[in-house]
């Protein structure tokens, strides 16, 4: 059997050794887009994409992929897309994994957006921002108040030259909150930008926003289409079930390859 675990996240990397100790016949692959660090996991990496093979669909008929985990950040909706739509194609099967949303709690001041555009617009009658949003491009760039300092901070350099009142900041997490209290007090931030991606990595901000009550303008999950799991004992579980049936031979009716 031939699982490939679509990472990136932290819960990618865990999955990974999870699996490869309570099931280690299964065969891993992770796959990971490499713009960041190459993971230390005990599985074949394919950094990069799949488009270097064809396509993922290509790539499990061609490798005998037998299941597929979408385990990438929350807000990839796209990539999750082309993996439930590869696994029918294909027959295998398919598990999205989603990590609990963050969850307001006492003393927090949280505002909730939509989209990108929204939160970004709002953001402008605030002097000093931190921007923990991801990759932000001209567009994103244009709807914020050029009389404002922002404070973008991602793991990987801006695709695109930021102007002057933007600066960057370069960090990769798990964040402490010592760490984040420190760099909201050195930049005096009033507001933080977030998406509502959940987990411990980045959670620390939330707790610093809530000593200091400053502010946080929350992006809201986009819409998942499709089963999804939020409990990572649960999916364990399911797919250690799976990894111990019989591999069921190819139907000729149809373009499945196991």
């Amino acid at each position: 059997m031939k699982l490939l675990i679509l990472g990136g996240t932290a819960d990618a990397r865990q999955l990974t050794t999870t699996m490869h100790q309570i099931q280690p016949c299964l065969e891993l692959v992770y796959s990971v887009a490499g713009l960041v660090r190459q993971p230390q996991v005990p599985a074949t990496v394919v950094s990069g994409g799949f488009s270097q093979f064809g396509g993922l669909g290509a790539y499990c008929k061609n490798q005998h992929i037998n299941g597929i985990v979408n385990a990438t950040h929350p807000f990839s909706i796209t990539m999750g897309n082309h993996a439930e739509q590869a696994c029918n194609e294909v027959g295998i099967e398919y598990w999205r994994f989603l990590r609990p949303q963050w969850q307001q709690k006492a003393g927090d001041d949280w505002r909730l957006f939509g989209t990108r555009t929204e939160l970004l617009r709002a953001l402008s009658s605030y002097q000093r921002t931190l921007l923990t949003l991801g990759q932000i491009g001209p567009e994103d760039l244009a709807l914020l108040n050029s009389n404002q300092h922002v404070w973008l901070r991602t793991a990987v350099q801006p695709a695109h030259v930021l102007p002057a009142n933007v600066s960057w900041i370069k960090a990769i997490g798990p964040f402490n909150e010592a760490s984040e209290l420190a760099l909201l007090k050195r930049h005096q931030i009033q507001v933080i930008a977030s998406k509502n991606s959940g987990g411990s990595s980045t959670e620390a901000k939330l707790t610093a926003a809530r000593t200091l009550n400053v502010p946080v303008f929350m992006l809201q999950r986009p819409t998942v289409t499709g089963p999804a799991e939020e409990q990572f004992d649960v999916l364990i579980d399911r797919l250690q079930a799976w990894a111990q049936k019989p591999i069921r031979p190819a139907n000729k009716g149809n373009h499945n390859e196991y």
